[in-house]
């Protein structure tokens, strides 16, 4: 099953990411006029489930580390937006300690990331300036965080007036694990964000998952890219409940490098960030 649906998202990331190139290479002009070639789309594939699978392995091999029955990833392909809904594995048993709770939540946030910044210099390099353009129809903008403008800034340096990024599609794999990233490290639930509350703050990582929901609701108020991730937390949320389920040792506190290593979380959380992932500006075509 692990094979079937990873290739099944090969096909699909491809597909998607050879229709980003063609609207890449054919910017300005007319996508139209532009040849559709497949395996043009592994820019985009290949970066995006590097990332994912990356992030996903870190997760498992921290599991093989402490002997914790988990799966190998699964990922899910999806013939729309992105070309995949993301990938997960499955831990088969209760995970005892802080200290190992921990290590394997924050091991695929990291190890995803590590991958992630390299692939987004490379692709901003290969992106183009091309002059703004003002939409005369439905347009969708890409929300930047704060380590994709850092890389546009030292790839090309200040955005002159008038101009634009026309986004290479490994760049937008970047961009695409970037936003997984953040999405992660959220600390609500059963998140890898979560999981790091709780190990860093015990019972009071509730009221840290009750804050955070609270601030993805106003998230969604504010962009409407939001509304769909907001009523999954929502889902989960219900399902499991607010409370982390409790480790054996509850009541100790992890290690020092251990609290500099969720620093190191926050940082990278604050980094993948964006308040509006997507936008959508334009007025629809007749």
């Amino acid at each position: 099953m692990n094979a079937v649906l990873l290739l099944a998202t090969v096909v699909s990331t491809t597909v998607i990411g050879a229709c980003q190139h063609q609207g890449f290479v054919a910017a300005p002009d007319s996508v139209a006029e532009t040849p559709f070639v497949l395996w043009h789309g592994l820019w985009y594939s290949l970066t995006v489930l590097a990332i994912l699978g990356v992030h996903e392995l870190g997760h498992y091999y921290a599991c093989r580390h402490y002997r914790v029955d988990a799966s190998l990833p699964y990922f899910l392909p999806a013939p729309f937006l992105i070309g995949t809904l993301g990938a997960f594995i499955r831990i088969r048993q209760p995970i005892p300690t802080k200290r190992m709770l921990f290590d394997i939540g924050v091991a695929g946030p990291i190890a995803g990331f590590v991958v992630a910044v390299p692939a987004l210099f490379v692709g901003v390099g290969l992106s183009r300036i091309l002059p703004a353009q003002e939409a005369t129809e439905l347009t969708l903008i890409l929300g930047e965080p704060l380590l994709f403008r850092f890389a546009a800034w030292a790839v090309w340096g200040a955005a002159a007036e008038g101009s634009t990024l026309s986004v290479h599609p490994m760049a937008f794999a970047a961009w695409v694990g970037l936003l997984a990233t953040a999405l992660n490290l959220f600390p609500i639930g059963q998140l890898d964000g979560g999981h790091i509350s709780y190990a860093v703050f015990g019972a009071r990582s509730t009221l840290v998952t009750l804050v955070s929901a609270a601030v993805l609701f106003a998230l969604a108020f504010h962009s409407p890219s939001w509304i769909v991730w907001a009523v999954l937390m929502v889902v989960m949320l219900v399902a499991l409940g607010p409370r982390h389920p409790r480790t054996l040792d509850h009541d100790i506190p992890i290690d020092r490098t251990r609290m500099l290593v969720a620093a190191f979380a926050l940082v990278i959380f604050v980094l993948c960030f964006t308040p509006a992932p997507i936008q959508v500006i334009g007025e629809p075509g007749p």
